[in-house]
């Protein structure tokens, strides 16, 4: 472990693991001296430290918070981060609004305190410009490895102490870079619009000097000769229970059970939630219990349809160690289980969203990486993850409910990453023949909510106000297309009026459950 400690702009000193002080060039930039120091000791953990912070810099921890080698960390303990709150306007993922008290998934890096593995930045030496903004560098690292499989996060046990009051001001110019050089040309003219509309600023000069600046996505990036393996000691069991929410789909499901039935590594528990609205219906599963199954299967039927009612149902039968949320229609291969468990103990992840493909879809994604989503039917999480969670029920019949379920883990501290083997195939059964479309309130009004309230009600508890003004306006071009009023005038108001009623009925959604 190498400790370097910096006033902000050039290097104090530079401190080995036995507390010796090493050579450094203090006279070169802090992005100069990092890299410097990767060549110099290619098998450490680096570690970055204000001076003002020295005395709450928390080194016993590191070993524990960073166990491999494919990770980045860093804390800012004060509110606003180093690009501010307006990359919100651009950037609609779960990595803007971070929460403080928790290790939380994020790019965005600071300066103050921080950790990176040595491998990380000879791998991408003269593949990132090392700037002269230390915390510029360290942002741009995590922006563009993260995709790659850099695990990135905010990480308050770096410190003893967090509350700390070390205030930054966030600058126009460095944003509009940022955005140039990290995401498509677009998104700097949409920056800038949300601006002039939300803020009523007109910051014409960093609009026009970001295109000085040349996109750093590229290609060459590659971080699959750093392998993860965690140094964690976990003594744990891999028992695993299947939660299975199921409405008018006998075949389909029975299909599941068939490959469940047939894992390498099979399941203890299969909590299946059956559900059908009609009030003198009953089950039509007759063969989980005319057939033996190597698992003990947990029945519930109810006349109460909604899958967050059903998963929640489950939840409160779960017994094992682990919890596999699944589809009704999903087919997976034998060693579906067995290969997520070999993936799950390199990692020492406590929650993975499975890469999940209908029939000839071709995969979009190679890494494992840091996901923005949760998927409901293709996940394994630990069941003490989840053992307080449930999915909430005002999203019901609408969207949103998965995502505010990741949401709900990633608040709990737990990250969410990506797996893209081993694959399970979705094949989008029709829908079941006994389901009805839900009445919602909202349907019966002349003037229809945009977007759906329950996709406002997510971004309302989730999401920043810049993250929310932001979808505004890209929601407001896209829907643009789809519509049938041609009248740019007419459709912007007729736009505002579909935007308040949204709102409007999510609140009244949150209002309700309160």
């Amino acid at each position: 472990m190498i400790v370097l400690y910096h006033n902000g702009a050039r290097a104090v000193k530079v401190v080995s693991n036995e507390n010796k002080i090493l050579p450094c060039n203090k006279n070169v930039k802090l992005s100069i001296v990092l890299s410097q120091l990767a060549f110099q000791y290619p098998d450490s953990k680096i570690i970055w430290c204000n001076e003002k912070l020295e005395s709450n810099l928390n080194l016993e921890t590191i070993d524990t918070i960073f166990h491999h080698d494919k990770m980045m960390l860093s804390y800012n303990p004060e509110g606003i981060e180093f690009l501010g709150r307006k990359i919100g306007y651009i950037d609609d993922s779960p990595f803007i609004k971070i929460k403080k008290d928790v290790s939380y998934p994020t790019w965005q890096m600071s300066s103050l305190v921080g950790a990176i593995h040595a491998s990380v930045l000879v791998e991408i030496e003269k593949k990132i410009k090392l700037d002269s903004d230390f915390d510029y560098y360290l942002t741009s690292i995590a922006k563009l490895c993260m995709p790659l499989g850099l695990l990135c996060y905010s990480q308050p046990k770096l410190l003893f102490e967090t509350k700390i009051r070390l205030i930054s001001k966030p600058s126009n110019l460095i944003l509009f870079r940022f955005v140039k050089q990290h995401y498509k040309t677009r998104w700097i003219f949409l920056l800038f619009l949300n601006l002039i509309i939300s803020e009523f600023k007109f910051p014409l000069l960093a609009l026009l000097s970001s295109f000085t600046f040349k996109n750093r996505n590229n290609n060459n990036i590659c971080l699959d000769s750093i392998k993860v393996s965690s140094s964690l000691q976990e003594i744990n069991s891999t028992t695993i229970d299947v939660i299975i929410p199921t409405i008018g789909r006998k075949q389909y499901l029975y299909d599941v059970l068939k490959d469940l039935s047939q894992q390498t590594h099979l399941p203890k528990n299969v909590i299946i939630v059956e559900q059908n609205p009609l009030i003198e219906s009953f089950s039509e599963l007759e063969y989980l219990t005319s057939e033996d199954w190597p698992f003990v299967i947990k029945h519930t039927f109810t006349h109460q349809a909604g899958a967050c009612n059903a998963r929640n149902v489950a939840l409160n039968q779960v017994e094992s160690e682990w919890l596999f949320f699944a589809d009704d229609d999903i087919r997976i291969e034998n060693l579906f289980i067995e290969s997520a468990f070999d993936l799950i103990s390199k990692y020492k992840n406590k929650a993975a969203t499975f890469n999940c493909l209908q029939v000839n879809e071709k995969s979009s994604y190679k890494e494992i990486f840091q996901w923005s989503a949760f998927g409901s039917g293709c996940s394994i999480v630990k069941s003490e993850v989840v053992e307080k969670l449930r999915f909430d029920t005002k999203y019901e019949f609408g969207f949103g409910e998965d995502s505010d379920f990741g949401m709900q883990i990633r608040n709990q501290g737990y990250d969410i990453l990506y797996f893209p083997v081993p694959l399970i195939l979705h094949l989008k059964a029709p829908i079941g023949g006994f389901r009805t479309k839900p009445d919602l309130v909202w349907n019966n009004h002349k003037i229809k909510p945009k977007p759906s309230p329950t996709v406002s009600l997510y971004k309302i508890l989730n999401q920043t106000k810049e993250q929310q003004k932001g979808y505004q306006i890209v929601l407001f071009f896209k829907y643009y297309k789809k519509q049938s009023i041609k009248n740019p005038v007419r459709y912007f108001f007729n736009f505002q009026k579909q935007w308040k009623q949204s709102l409007y009925w999510a609140n009244e959604l949150i209002r309700k459950s309160e």
